[in-house]
């Protein structure tokens, strides 16, 4: 793609929302398998947000000609969904270290790096877009959220490798879910935001 600026709603933002999607969806699979093969609470808990930054972009690409309205209820169901995401993985964790696991460090890591470049090439095709709404601002947060995820999953395998312990593996699972938490709070706090501002500006109109 050309280095031009992307017009509100046109064929190359939905070009991109398009790309993004299925670059997520692709690593959320990769994240599920070698999860499941390597025993990783991390990678799996991973997978699962890569899930709901899936379901973000799809919701953004059905509101990129919806209302105002319709895309904040849009991104306060993404926040809400990350919420819930959370809670799920501070559940596994849990079951994890209750009942033991063997986080395979090699696996962990090389997952994380190819998430990673995906991440990367994610985060640059959004900051291209120019006037994001909010939908498409909740969409760069959770790509945000993914690199730094990815980060420490990287940390946690090398850790791994040299205790041969599972803790690095259950502290990042909940890491990742605090992260989480994180996100889905600003994506609802922006929503709320952007709220007060269609209100204020329907006010403003109403009295001249």
């Amino acid at each position: 793609m050309s280095e031009a600026n992307f017009d509100l709603d046109s064929a190359d933002k939905r070009r991109t929302l398009w790309i993004v999607l299925w670059l997520n969806v692709g690593i959320a699979a990769g994240f599920f398998v070698t999860g499941y093969l390597g025993d990783s609470s991390a990678l799996i808990a991973n997978g699962v947000d890569n899930t709901s930054d899936a379901m973000v972009y799809g919701l953004s690409l059905l509101a990129l000609t919806r209302t105002r309205i319709w895309k904040r209820n849009a991104a306060r169901f993404s926040g809400i969904m990350l919420l819930l995401f959370a809670g799920g993985v501070v559940l596994d964790v849990i079951r994890r270290f209750i009942e033991g696991s063997e986080p395979v460090g090699s696996t962990m890591m090389a997952m994380a790096i190819v998430a990673a470049v995906v991440n990367l090439l994610s985060l640059y095709l959004l900051k291209r877009l120019e006037n994001k709404d909010v939908n498409l601002r909740a969409a760069t947060t959770f790509s945000l959220n993914d690199f730094a995820a990815n980060g420490g999953i990287i940390i946690s395998g090398i850790v791994v490798l040299w205790t041969g312990s599972n803790w690095p593996d259950l502290l990042v699972g909940l890491a990742v879910a605090a992260i989480a938490v994180y996100g889905g709070v600003d994506i609802l706090q922006d929503a709320n935001q952007d709220g007060r501002e269609s209100r204020e500006k329907v006010a403003r109109e109403g009295e001249e």
